[in-house]
């Protein structure tokens, strides 16, 4: 089970609410507080998440998770809907990077995401559930104000009737009824602004980009796995005592340096190895997100 599931079962599923897309963060700028000691809790993780309430109307929130220690449950710190969302800043619409901004009412975090990929989904889903939001929130079929209930009532009178000022007012509604209409409609709503975004991650092509960047997530996730595990102590790499305090027989000092160069060595071979293999995965990846990029292209025209 990855963490977005496990986030998912620990904070937003008690709360009914669903997680769309998860992105473990960093500051780029550490808030410093005066009167506050230094070292806090210690070691923790911070995520970014993006959810929407299973009950209708439906809420988006955007809501931050951190973990202490490494092992402790998940905790929701801070809660924002998406109407709080002023801006989202990709800070260069240029070249894939980790770095984002959000822009709320009350706050402006700058935060680095672990890799530029992950940070990449987080934008891409986050617009397309924005727009999808929004749309929702400002078509109202059949209401007042709405394209569709003007032309319902256009189409209700028949084309040769005609029509006295007096029922043309019971027909539009009168003062009382456009001061409600205005009253219904209210002014516009304002969207959240994504600023310094790749064109590629709000584009028509958002299903091949979004496959494109899982892969990424995932070699990125395969490469750091290997390494750790690669860079892990060695059990029983060094001679070992015996339990009388004594020298193992046969050990001097020269065989045990001996026997201690030889195993760096076999471990440095060993992450070149895994270095080489998954330079080559990441090359191959790049290639196939090159040639998926075009064929986006060649057919989104």
């Amino acid at each position: 089970m990855n963490i977005q599931s496990v986030i998912n079962r620990e904070v937003f599923a008690p709360r009914d609410e669903r997680i769309l897309v998860a992105v473990e963060v960093k500051r780029r700028k550490r808030k410093k507080v005066p009167f506050l000691p230094t070292g806090g809790k210690g070691e923790y993780m911070t995520y970014i998440c993006l959810s929407v309430t299973n009950k209708r109307p439906a809420q988006l929130l955007i809501t931050k998770v951190k973990q202490f220690g490494g092992s402790a449950p998940f905790t929701r710190r801070s809660q924002w809907s998406v109407e709080q969302l002023r801006q989202v800043d990709g800070i260069d619409p240029n070249k894939d990077c980790p770095e984002f901004d959000l822009v709320f009412d009350n706050a402006f975090d700058q935060w680095v995401a672990s890799s530029a990929a992950e940070k990449c989904i987080f934008i891409q889903i986050m617009y397309h559930a924005c727009q999808t939001y929004w749309e929702g929130k400002e078509r109202v079929p059949g209401g007042l104000g709405s394209p569709a209930g003007d032309q319902q009532k256009d189409q209700g009178a028949s084309p040769g009737a005609q029509v006295s000022p007096g029922s043309q007012g019971g027909q539009r509604g009168g003062p009382g009824a456009q001061a409600r209409r205005k009253s219904t409609v209210g002014p516009r709503p304002r969207q959240t602004e994504f600023v310094n975004c790749q064109s590629k991650l709000t584009g028509d092509a958002c299903t091949v980009n979004l496959v494109i960047y899982r892969c990424k997530v995932f070699f990125n996730r395969m490469k750091k796995g290997m390494v750790s595990k690669q860079s892990s102590p060695q059990a029983g790499a060094g001679p070992r005592a015996s339990p009388s305090g004594q020298r193992p027989p046969g050990g001097s000092m020269a065989s045990v340096v001996k026997r201690a160069s030889q195993a760096l060595q076999e471990r440095g071979e060993r992450l070149g190895h895994a270095e080489d293999k998954t330079v080559d995965l990441m090359h191959k990846a790049q290639q196939f997100a090159d040639t998926a990029h075009k064929l986006a292209l060649k057919y989104s025209n």
